[in-house]
């Protein structure tokens, strides 16, 4: 079934507008942030195995670090672009893939990206 997923959720991208200037110090001034609700969308947990009997292992076997987003067909995603779900704020990690079109059916896959929570 092509996306959008009829049961999926909103994810909101939050893209940063160019810089209006530079400060006293010569800095850029960070641009607007504009926001944009994409509905739709597939989140699924992203987790990472921690090494065999290391210090993070502690009696888990897995840690959730972000989610993957299977987002709808032709949406716009930047690896500079960040991501709110769940009401978490994330940054795209890596170059967001476009699954192209099927062999098979002729429709337009999805857009996938990993997003990681921002912290610190």
């Amino acid at each position: 079934m092509p996306a959008p997923y009829p049961f999926g959720e909103t994810v909101v991208r939050m893209r940063r507008g160019p810089s209006p200037g530079r400060d006293p110090r010569g800095q850029p001034i960070p641009g607007t942030v504009a926001e944009l609700p994409v509905a739709g969308c597939v989140v699924v947990p992203r987790s990472e195995s921690p090494a065999v009997g290391g210090a993070e292992q502690q009696a888990r076997d897995t840690v959730i670090v972000g989610y993957t987003v299977y987002a709808p067909a032709g949406s716009d995603w930047r690896t500079t672009d960040q991501v709110r779900i769940r009401g978490e704020v994330c940054e795209i990690t890596g170059e967001p893939g476009d699954w192209g079109r099927s062999p098979f059916t002729g429709t337009r896959g999805p857009m996938q990206f990993a997003a990681d929570r921002v912290t610190g």
